[in-house]
C-alpha cells in the first residue's frame, strides 16, 4: 500500500487525492486539514449568495467519501502541529495543497487606521471562518471604497448591497446577516488603478452587479474614455471586449434613486488613507494615465473618496510553512513538476499543488490540471517511495503528539448541527462561526 497525506481539503487537496486513488490501486489518502471542516476556499471564499458555485462541495465530498481516503479535520502542520518532517516519517509520500493564505498589503500611509481591512478578512467574516475578526466592519459606515478590480473585490461590493431578505436563504452566519441588514451603506466604490480593458473581473461577476435589487451601477464615461481600448473593444480579447461592453451601458444609463450606489472607478492610484476622528475617513487617490506600454503613470493629480470603511483586495499571497522551502518573490515552494525542490534538488517524498505551488492564479478548475500534473509525478516516484517502511495507522502516532483529528462523521455531525442551527433561526442550514461550537458539534456523533 502506498501511503500519502494530502495537506489540505481545498480544491487542489480533493482532486488531487482524487486523481491518486482513480490511478493507483494501491493507495490510501488521508486529507488533512487545520480546520474541522472541509472544502478549503469553496466554503471558506465563496460568497453565500453564490450557491451554484459552493455546490462544488457535492463533488468534493464525493472524493472523501472515497472508500480510501479519510479526511482528517483539526490537524495543524507546522510548528504548533504536526511537523514536516514528522508527516515525512508517518507518510511514503506528502502533498501540500495550503493554498496561499495572506493578503498584499498596499503599503500606503494610514493603510492601519481602525476601519481599513483587508478583503479576505471581510470575506472571512461573512463565510464564518473560525480565525474571523470579530464584527465590527459595518460601525458607522457609509460609504465604503473597496480597492480592487477583480471578482472578490466584485464579490464583497455585492455583498455590501445585499438585503437581509436575499442572504437570509443562504447559509451566512446570522452575526453577519444581522449586520448587514442593519448596515448604513448606501455608496461602495470600486477602484482600480488601470484602465476598464485591464479591469480583472470576469464578465459574468460584473453583470451581476446591475442585477442587485434597488441598486444603481455607474461608471464615469470620462474614465472610459481615458483607456484607449474602450474606443475601440472589437481588437480586445473576448473577455476583456466583454467587460468594456457591460462597462459602457452603465456609463450611458440614466441615473436613478436606488438605496445602493456602486461606482466604478479607474485610473486611480491610492496614496494614503486619511484619518477623521481617529478612523479612516477617506482614501486619496493620485490620477493615473495610460503610459503607452500596458501600464499606468502617476499625474500628480489627486481626488479623495470620502469611505469609513476600506477593503482592499489587490491579491493573495503564500505563507511559508516550517519545514518547507519557500521563495518569497513568488509566495510558492520551489518545484519541479509539482516535486519539491530543497536547494535546487528534489525532495523525496515531497510534492505540492494548488496556490502554493503556482501563486494564487486562475480559478477553481484551474486546479484540476494542477493537480494532475502532480499527482503523475509521484505516480512515477511510487515504486521507490513504497520502499521505505511507515507505520500501519498515521492517526495512532497524531494521537499520541496530543492531535486527535475530526473523523468525516465528526464533519457530519457539524453539518447536522448547523442544519439545527438554521431550523432554530427559521432559515435553511446556518454555518457555525467559531472554533468552540465547530469542536462542540464534532464530538456529538
Amino acid at each position: 500500500m502506498l501511503r500519502i497525506a494530502v495537506v489540505g481539503s481545498g480544491p487542489s487537496g480533493c482532486y488531487t487525492a482524487q486523481g491518486l486513488v482513480q490511478q493507483h490501486p494501491g493507495a490510501l489518502v488521508d486529507v488533512l486539514d487545520r480546520l474541522p471542516c472541509p472544502y478549503g476556499l469553496v466554503r471558506y471564499g465563496v460568497a453565500p449568495d453564490h450557491e451554484k458555485i459552493k455546490s462544488l462541495q457535492n463533488t468534493l465530498r464525493s472524493v472523501l467519501e472515497h472508500e480510501r481516503v479519510r479526511f482528517l479535520g483539526g490537524v495543524p502542520v507546522g510548528p504548533e502541529g504536526v511537523p514536516a518532517a514528522r508527516l515525512r516519517e508517518l507518510y511514503h509520500a506528502v502533498v501540500y495543497c495550503v493554498g496561499a493564505a495572506t493578503d498584499r498589503h498596499l503599503g500606503i500611509a494610514g493603510e492601519d487606521l481602525p476601519g481599513s481591512w483587508s478583503a479576505t478578512e471581510f470575506v472571512s467574516w461573512y463565510s464564518a471562518h473560525p480565525d474571523a475578526a470579530a464584527d465590527g466592519f459595518l460601525t458607522g459606515a457609509r460609504s465604503v471604497v473597496v480597492i480592487g478590480v477583480g471578482n472578490v473585490a466584485v464579490d464583497v461590493t455585492r455583498m455590501l448591497a445585499r438585503g437581509a431578505a436575499e442572504l437570509s436563504p443562504t447559509d451566512i452566519p446570522h452575526a453577519a446577516l444581522t449586520a448587514l441588514a442593519a448596515s448604513r451603506v448606501c455608496e461602495i466604490s470600486m477602484v482600480g488603478r488601470r484602465g476598464p480593458s485591464q479591469a480583472r473581473f470576469t464578465t459574468k461577476e460584473l453583470r451581476e452587479l446591475g442585477t442587485l435589487p434597488d441598486t444603481e451601477v455607474t461608471v464615469d464615461p470620462r474614465e472610459l474614455a481615458m483607456d484607449p481600448a474602450c474606443a475601440e473593444p472589437g481588437s480586445l480579447p473576448a473577455p476583456q471586449r466583454r467587460n468594456v461592453e457591460v462597462l459602457r451601458d452603465w456609463a450611458v444609463t440614466p441615473a436613478r434613486t436606488a438605496r445602493h450606489r456602486i461606482r466604478l472607478r479607474f485610473f486611480l492610484r491610492p496614496v494614503e488613507l486619511l484619518a477623521r476622528e481617529g478612523r479612516v475617513g477617506a482614501v486619496r487617490f493620485e490620477r493615473t494615465a495610460p503610459d503607452g506600454a500596458g501600464g499606468v503613470r502617476g499625474t500628480g493629480r489627486f481626488e479623495d473618496v470620502e469611505a469609513q470603511l476600506v477593503l482592499r483586495s489587490v491579491g493573495y499571497r503564500g505563507v511559508p510553512l516550517e519545514g518547507l522551502p519557500f521563495d518569497p518573490a513568488t509566495g510558492t515552494v520551489p518545484h519541479r513538476a509539482g516535486r519539491v525542490l530543497r536547494d535546487g534538488a528534489v525532495a523525496p517524498g515531497e510534492y505540492v499543488a494548488g496556490w502554493i505551488k503556482r501563486g494564487p492564479t486562475g480559478v477553481i478548475g484551474t486546479n484540476r490540471p494542477c493537480a494532475k500534473e502532480t499527482v503523475a509525478s509521484l505516480l512515477a516516484d511510487a515504486a521507490a517511495l513504497e520502499r521505505r517502511p511507515v507505520p500501519d495507522e498515521p492517526v495512532t502516532a497524531l494521537r499520541a503528539a496530543g492531535i486527535d483529528p475530526v473523523r468525516w462523521e465528526g464533519w457530519c455531525a457539524i453539518e447536522r448541527a448547523e442544519a439545527e442551527l438554521g431550523a432554530s433561526l427559521g432559515r435553511g442550514t446556518v454555518k457555525l462561526p467559531d472554533w468552540q461550537s465547530l469542536m462542540d458539534a464534532a464530538q456529538r456523533f
